[in-house]
């Protein structure tokens, strides 16, 4: 039985639409003009801020997802339409005078196009105008290198997150991709492969499985208030020397950096009394714990506290295989509910007073 929203009372469809998930209300929109024009003009009214537009172009599936802040842990992230060319579309299914065809067979509509890249722009373009949103996350791999440029030109507003996946073309997105809070840049990338650039300002940045391009230039000249860095290739002396750098006020922004090493480093022949000289260790021994980007929470208990010269305090723990330094600012660094909860941004907490 077919239920005449067209006919109810602006309350009541209002009502109606609110009560509607993302990809139901994408599908919807589809069903006539006068159903399209109505979502655009609620959306126009009641602009869903919370929502977050995702936008992805790689392998798997080309699509246009909504974060939400719904309770339900599967519901949080849910896609609302998909993107694919001619190639994947089932040879049944006639091809209309328009140029691109439309299947309902999922949870959300799937469009197809002649070209993969005309697709996912139009499912872009049709999301961002009836939710009246920009797009807040870019995720691609080398399939959608293409979008940095065309979203950089067609929405005035700066990304918030940036993923990448891919295997090649590294320099091309850190030279173009700009995001105001997050970096997240997985894949595999040539042994020679160096970064001149600058990188941020942004608030995380994470190298997820080949940091071993990361130079300590490239760290010192990283823009970010927390670094994560896997397999790194970092020397004693190049953490020796970045200590240097954020004790002489460098990196003013920092507040958290993990690298974990591609290969053990040797600290066997440390002297742990120049070594506390040359890095002014204020107390040793400090115990605390610390969470890396994947959640993991580790553990320390022989941390060393470090202070520059305008008074704000470090901790740094180190090993044969990871690098944490921690700046303490403020009181939540001793805050261990806080850290516990769920999504928390607090990344450490320490067990006694530095």
């Amino acid at each position: 039985m077919h239920f005449p929203i067209l006919r109810t009372p602006f309350i009541v469809q209002s009502e109606i639409i609110s009560l509607l998930k993302p990809n139901q209300i994408v599908t919807v929109s589809f069903c006539s003009r006068i159903v399209n024009r109505l979502l655009k003009g609620h959306y126009q009214r009641m602009k869903p801020m919370e929502w977050k537009l995702v936008m992805a172009d790689t392998d798997s599936l080309p699509h246009v997802s909504i974060e939400t802040e719904y309770k339900s842990k599967d519901d949080k992230t849910m896609i609302v339409i998909a993107a694919e060319d001619f190639s994947e579309l089932n040879k049944s299914t006639p091809i209309p005078n328009k140029g691109y065809a439309t299947t309902f067979a999922t949870e959300y509509p799937v469009i197809y196009f002649k070209d993969r890249v005309m697709a996912v722009q139009w499912v872009v373009v049709y999301v961002t105008d009836l939710f009246n949103l920009d797009v807040y996350e870019l995720a691609i791999d080398t399939n959608g290198f293409w979008a940095i440029d065309w979203l950089n030109n067609r929405q005035g507003k700066m990304l918030v997150r940036f993923a990448w996946y891919g295997n090649e073309a590294l320099d091309y997105v850190l030279r173009n991709a700009r995001a105001s809070e997050y970096y997240t840049l997985s894949g595999n990338v040539s042994d020679n492969y160096r970064f001149d650039g600058i990188l941020g300002p942004a608030n995380y940045l994470s190298i997820s499985s080949n940091g071993h391009w990361v130079t300590l230039d490239n760290l010192i000249n990283f823009d970010f208030a927390s670094i994560y860095v896997r397999r790194c290739r970092l020397s004693v002396p190049d953490l020796y020397a970045f200590i240097g750098h954020w004790l002489s006020g460098g990196s003013p922004r920092l507040t958290f950096l993990s690298l974990v090493f591609e290969n053990q480093l040797d600290f066997e022949q440390l002297d742990l009394e120049h070594f506390e000289d040359e890095l002014e260790v204020v107390e040793r021994d400090v115990v605390g714990e610390f969470r890396l980007s994947d959640g993991e929470n580790i553990q320390f208990d022989e941390g060393y506290s470090i202070q520059r010269s305008d008074g704000v305090k470090a901790v740094i723990e180190f090993g044969e295989v990871a690098f944490v330094l921690m700046v303490c600012i403020g009181e939540n660094v001793y805050d261990r509910d806080n850290y516990l909860k769920r999504n928390s941004d607090q990344q450490f907490v320490l067990h006694q007073n530095v």
